[in-house]
C-alpha cells in the first residue's frame, strides 16, 4: 500500500534535484555573488570550444572560414548570450604561440545545473559538425562535462546478480535467494521515490539517488539475510514456521533495527556540517536505509509466512520431515577458526593490525580537492580539450582564478591597477588580464592564470598567497575590496570548510555510536573497541582510495581516468556510511557473544561461540556488499567510483580482518573486562536488549524449550548460524 501511494505521488510530482554548492562567508562565494548581482551576463556558465590543427595554422583561410561559420551558428543557439571568437580584434591571445591551437569562449545565461540539457547538446552537435579535414574540435566546461558524463547504466543490476549468486551458495535454495533480493528492491524503490518527492521542498543533489541506491541496496540485502538466516535456524531446530518467524524477528529483527538505526543516525550526523550539498546526500541515504529497515521488518515476515519451509533446500526439508530437527555440526570451519583465534589471539591480532596499519599509511598524504576534465577518460571531448589547452597555453590555463573587485571610488581603480601589476610579478603566475569595465562601473574582473594545473598544490599555495598577503596589502588604506574566486578557488574553499568541520562530525558520530553500544551491551570496553575499530577501518579504506585515485595506481586499468585529488566531500559521506556499516557487523557479532555471556558468564566461550555462529553470515553479508559497491565502479563516474571502491574496501577490511580476527582476539585478551560497567552507570542507563526476550527467542510461542541454537548445515560454515 505504501509503495503504491509513493508510486502515485512520484508519478504525479516527479523529482527536482538541484545543486546548492553555496559556501556562506567564503571568498569565492562573495566573488560569485558580486558577479551575479553586478554582472549577471558574466555570472552564467562559460564553455570553451577548442580547435587544433596538426599541420598549418588555425589562421589558415580554410580553417578560419569553417570555424567562424560554426561559431556564428553557436551564437544564435538558445542559452548562448555571446561568443568570444579567437578571430576577433581582441582574440589574438586566444591563439597559441605556435598557431596550432585556439579557443573560443561561449557565455551562457545560466549556471550548468540550470541549463536545459537539450540546449547544451545542441552546442556540442553544432561545434563537432565542423570536425574533419585535419581540424580537431573539442569542447570543455562544466555544462559540457554534465552533458557528456557517462550514464550509470545497469550497475545496480550487476550488483543484484552478484548478490544472487552469493545468496544461492549461502542458502542452497531459490526461495532463500529471492527473499533478500525482493525485500531490498522493495525498500530501495520506496526510498528512491520518497527522496524524489523530498527533492521539491529540500535541496537534494542529482548524486543523492545514486548514493542512496549504493548504500540502500547493500544494507537491504544484508538485513534480510540476517533475518532469513535466523528464521532458517529456527526451522532446523524443529520450530513451526510461525514460531521460527517470531524468533527471527525478536532476535535478529531487533538487531537489524538497532544496526539500521545506527546507520541512519550516522548519516544524519552530516547535518552538523550545515552544508546543504552534504546534508541532502545524508538525508537521501538515511531515508533509503529507513525504508530498507521497514521492508525487512514488515514485508519480510509476511513473505516468510507464505514460503514456510521452502527457504530451505529440498535435501534439508526431507531431513527435517524425517527427523523433526537437524543435528548440530560442531566441527565446521568457523568453529575451528574461532578456536584458532582464541589460541593464537596475540599473534593473529597483531598480524591483522599490521595489515590495517600498512593500508592506512597512504591516508596521511590525502589531498582533498575536486576532479576536473584532466581526470576524465582519455578520448572524451572534455579530456581532449583539457589536454589541448594545457599543451597550447600552459597547465594553469584550465583553472584560471578570478579577482573580483568592488570599486567604491576612482582611487580604488588605481589601487586595483597596482594590484594587478604586483600579481604579474608573483611566482606561479603565468598571465594576468583585466576585463574592460564600463565607465562608472562598481565591479571589475581580472583573470589570473597560474603556471600550475588546477589540482596542483602550487595553485593552492598561490590562492593562499593572494588572499593572505597580496590582496590585503592592496586594500590597505583604501576602500578597495577584492575577492579571489573562480572554480578552482571554490573547490579549495569547499575542501577547507569540510576539513575544518570534519573533527566535529567525527566526534559526534563516535560519541553517539559509543553511547548506543554501551546502552545495548552494558559495557565500556565493547563500545570503546568498536569506536577504535571503526576509525581503523575508515583509515585503511581512505588509504585504498588515495592509492588508486590520488596516486593513480591502477586507475587507468579500471578506466577511471588520471590521478588527481580525492573529492572533498567523499571523506565526510564515507565516514557516515562506514561508521553505520561497521556498527552493523559489531552489533551482529557482539549480540550473539552477549547472549552467550548472559547465559554462561564465560567470556572465552561467549567470544568463541559468538564468532563461530556469526562468522559465516557476516562474511556472506560482506561479500554481497563488496560486489554491490564494486559494481558501481563500472558506471565510469569518478565520484561514484571513489565511493564504490572505498566502501567495498572498507567492508572487506572490516569483515575479513576486524570482525573475523582483531575484535575476537582483543575480546579474548580483555577477558571478563569486556562486560564491565560501573554499577552506578548500569542503574542509570535505561534497559535495552538487542537480543530481545531470550525465552521467546529460544522457545518461540509455546514451543518446547531449546537448549541450544541450531546450525545452518551449509559447507560454507558447517556450524551453528547466527
Amino acid at each position: 500500500m505504501l509503495l503504491a501511494a509513493l508510486g502515485g505521488g512520484y508519478a504525479a510530482a516527479g523529482s527536482s534535484y538541484s545543486e546548492d554548492f553555496s559556501l556562506p562567508g567564503m571568498e569565492s562565494t562573495k566573488a560569485l555573488k558580486l558577479l551575479e548581482d553586478s554582472l549577471p551576463a558574466s555570472s552564467g556558465d562559460t564553455e570553451q570550444i577548442v580547435i587544433h590543427v596538426e599541420t598549418g595554422s588555425v589562421r589558415d583561410p580554410a580553417v578560419q572560414a569553417r570555424v567562424a561559420g560554426m561559431l556564428a551558428g553557436i551564437e544564435k543557439l538558445p542559452s548562448v548570450t555571446s561568443v568570444a571568437s579567437m578571430y576577433s580584434d581582441q582574440g589574438a591571445a586566444q591563439i597559441s604561440a605556435d598557431g596550432k591551437t585556439a579557443y573560443a569562449e561561449v557565455q551562457l545565461d545560466k549556471l550548468p545545473n540550470d541549463l536545459p540539457p537539450a540546449n547544451v547538446e545542441k552546442i556540442i552537435e553544432t561545434a563537432q559538425a565542423a570536425r574533419g579535414s585535419g581540424l580537431q574540435v573539442e569542447l570543455a566546461g562544466p555544462a559540457i562535462s554534465n552533458a557528456t558524463a557517462p550514464a550509470q547504466g545497469s550497475t545496480e543490476l550487476i550488483g543484484i546478480v552478484a548478490a544472487a549468486i552469493i545468496l544461492s551458495l549461502f542458502f542452497g535454495s531459490l526461495i532463500g535467494m529471492l527473499l533478500p533480493l525482493m525485500v531490498a528492491v522493495a525498500g530501495l524503490g520506496g526510498g528512491l521515490m520518497t527522496i524524489g518527492l523530498l527533492s521539491h521542498p529540500i535541496t537534494l543533489s542529482d548524486i543523492a539517488p545514486t548514493l542512496a541506491t549504493l548504500i540502500g541496496l547493500g544494507v537491504g540485502i544484508d538485513y534480510a539475510l540476517f533475518i532469513v538466516t535466523r528464521y532458517r535456524s529456527g526451522l532446523r531446530a524443529g520450530l513451526p514456521p510461525e514460531q521460527a518467524a517470531v524468533r527471527a524477528i525478536t532476535t535478529s529483527g531487533r538487531a537489524v533495527l538497532f544496526a539500521g538505526g545506527t546507520v541512519v543516525i550516522a548519516l544524519l550526523g552530516l547535518l552538523v556540517l550545515r552544508l546543504n550539498f552534504l546534508t541532502g546526500m545524508g538525508i537521501g541515504a538515511a531515508v533509503t536505509v529507513s525504508f530498507t529497515l521497514l521492508s525487512a521488518l514488515t514485508l519480510l515476515p509476511a513473505m516468510l509466512g507464505f514460503v514456510g519451509t521452502r527457504v530451505m533446500s529440498k535435501k534439508e526439508r526431507r531431513a527435517l520431515a524425517a527427523n523433526g530437527a537437524l543435528p548440530e555440526n560442531t566441527r565446521g570451519f568457523w568453529v575451528r577458526w574461532a578456536g584458532l583465534v582464541q589460541k593464537r589471539r596475540t599473534l593473529l591480532g597483531a598480524a591483522a593490525l599490521i595489515v590495517i596499519a600498512l593500508l592506512s599509511i597512504p591516508t596521511f598524504s590525502i589531498r582533498l580537492g575536486a576532479a576536473d576534465a584532466g581526470n576524465d577518460k582519455s578520448g572524451t571531448t572534455t579530456r581532449e580539450a583539457y589536454d589541448l589547452l594545457a599543451d597550447g597555453f600552459g597547465p594553469g590555463f584550465n583553472g584560471p582564478l578570478q579577482l573580483v573587485a568592488e570599486l567604491n571610488s576612482p582611487a580604488d581603480g588605481r589601487a586595483l591597477d597596482q594590484l594587478l601589476e604586483t600579481v604579474k610579478t608573483l611566482d606561479g603566475v603565468a598571465a594576468v588580464s583585466a576585463f574592460p569595465s564600463e565607465p562608472g562601473a562598481t565591479v571589475a574582473i581580472a583573470m589570473v592564470v597560474p603556471t600550475s594545473a588546477p589540482q596542483d598544490k602550487e595553485t593552492t599555495d598561490l590562492i593562499n598567497r593572494l588572499r593572505d598577503d597580496v590582496v590585503p596589502a592592496a586594500e590597505k588604506n583604501t576602500s578597495l575590496q577584492v575577492h579571489v574566486g573562480g572554480a578552482t578557488a571554490i573547490f579549495q574553499d569547499f575542501a577547507k570548510v569540510l576539513t575544518d568541520k570534519l573533527p566535529l562530525f567525527l566526534g559526534v558520530v563516535i560519541v553517539l555510536g559509543f553511547l548506543l553500544l554501551m546502552l545495548a551491551f552494558r559495557s565500556i570496553l565493547v563500545p570503546l573497541t568498536a569506536a577504535v575499530m571503526n576509525v581503523l577501518a575508515a583509515a585503511a579504506s581512505f588509504g585504498v582510495i588515495v592509492v588508486i585515485f590520488q596516486w593513480g595506481w591502477g586507475s587507468n586499468l579500471l578506466n577511471l581516468g588520471g590521478a588527481g585529488p580525492v573529492e572533498s566531500f567523499v571523506p565526510a559521506i564515507m565516514l557516515a556510511i562506514l561508521f553505520g556499516l561497521s556498527m552493523d557487523y559489531q552489533v551482529f557479532l557482539v549480540s550473539r557473544m552477549h547472549e552467550e555471556w548472559a547465559c554462561t558468564r564465560d567470556n572465552a566461550r561467549a567470544v568463541r561461540i559468538g564468532q563461530s555462529e556469526t562468522g559465516r553470515v557476516i562474511i556472506a553479508a560482506s561479500l554481497i556488499m563488496v560486489f554491490v559497491f564494486g559494481a558501481f565502479v563500472l558506471g565510469g563516474e569518478r565520484v561514484i567510483a571513489e565511493f564504490g571502491i572505498g566502501l567495498a574496501a572498507a567492508v572487506a577490511i572490516d569483515a575479513f580482518l576486524i570482525r573475523t580476527v582483531l575484535v575476537p582476539a582483543l575480546m579474548h585478551l580483555f577477558g571478563r573486562a569486556n562486560w564491565w560497567l560501573p554499577t552506578w552507570l548500569d542503574r542509570t542507563l535505561p534497559q535495552f536488549s538487542v537480543e530481545g526476550n531470550q525465552d521467546m527467542a529460544a522457545h518461540g510461542a509455546g514451543a518446547p524449550p531449546l537448549l541450544q541454537h541450531q546450525p545452518e548445515g551449509n559447507d560454507l560454515l558447517d556450524t551453528r548460524s547466527h
